[in-house]
């Protein structure tokens, strides 16, 4: 499973690299909903700060929204973090007094969300860009290229693919599909298979894996194991065309939802030797069309598409 990516999150960069147009409606209608409350969407920064300098006078009313979103966020935190000071210093005041679990307790919690608030106030102020600003998990959403009247269009996604029809609540009844198994392509995934396909850029994943599986040894007695985070990279290092699947949800009464899952398969040797079972599918470039334009009657040359795959040597480490 690809519980999280590094993705290209800048459309500017889309739009050189593969001709591609954005759907700048879609775009604002993500930011206006999130804006207006409509939606809790999950946004990497990476995708805020692309409209940071706008050149249209779309662009210019998204990047408003934007800054508006963010007033109020900075707001709230400004309230927490007084809250949390307040906490922090009646906690200490407590165990001068006579130190006991409580007060402790308070003491420790108050300190982390001061901590995990002043990071996140400092995130939404910093302008210079880290690597984190394009990372995605699930729930969080990712430009997507797809196919619409023969041109490629850059739409903001949902990394959890909720598929057109199937009631909100799968979202919890089926909350790993961020990944469309290969092995179920015509079983769950079959409405949006040789229908429905996008490609989302990655330059680097990460797994969850057992600490003992990634050092290829058995637990001995009486043992735990551990989850450690491994980083893959491609090495060469280069931007991957991960094959997904997406579909576009709606419902009345509720906000329409574009969402896409990855599609993954067994993994490649240096992969399993790392202790995990699956991998995302990086495509060719010259299969790029052949993808986005998929023959619902021909699927035996969608699965060849996936079969005639970029074969990179996945460098691992573990992540920060």
């Amino acid at each position: 499973m690809c519980y999280s990516a590094q993705i290209l999150a800048d459309y500017r960069k889309f739009v050189r690299t593969f001709g591609a147009l954005m759907d700048i409606h879609e775009f604002a209608r993500l930011f206006f909903e999130r804006a207006e409350g409509v939606s809790k969407a999950k946004v990497p920064k990476a995708m805020e700060d692309a409209f940071a300098q706008p050149q249209t006078e779309a662009e210019g009313a998204i990047k408003t929204l934007i800054d508006r979103f963010n007033a109020e966020q900075t707001s709230k935190l400004e309230q927490d973090l007084f809250k949390q000071r307040k906490r922090l210093a009646d906690a200490e005041r407590s165990l001068q007094a006579k130190v006991t679990k409580a007060a402790s307790e308070s003491q420790r919690i108050a300190t982390d969300k001061i901590a995990w608030t002043r990071g996140k106030l400092d995130d939404i102020q910093r302008t210079v860009p880290k690597a984190r600003d394009s990372r995605i998990f699930p729930g969080h959403y990712a430009p997507v290229m797809v196919m619409e009247n023969g041109q490629r269009v850059i739409r903001p996604m949902r990394y959890q693919c909720r598929i057109a029809g199937k009631p909100a609540s799968y979202d919890v009844k089926f909350p790993g599909t961020y990944n469309a198994r290969r092995d179920n392509l015509e079983g769950f995934w079959r409405p949006l298979f040789g229908y429905s396909h996008g490609i989302l850029v990655v330059n680097a994943f990460y797994e969850n894996v057992s600490r003992a599986k990634m050092e290829g040894r058995q637990l001995g007695d009486g043992e735990s194991d551990e989850n450690v985070v491994l980083e893959f990279k491609p090495n060469p290092a280069h931007d991957m065309l991960i094959a997904c699947l997406w579909s576009r949800w709606s419902a009345p009464g509720e906000p329409a939802l574009l969402s896409f899952a990855a599609i993954t398969d067994e993994p490649p040797a240096e992969i399993a030797a790392a202790g995990h079972d699956r991998c995302i599918i990086p495509i060719k470039a010259e299969n790029l069309d052949a993808w986005l334009n998929p023959n619902a009657s021909d699927l035996a040359g969608q699965y060849a598409i996936l079969d005639d795959r970029d074969r990179p040597y996945y460098e691992h480490r573990l992540a920060a």
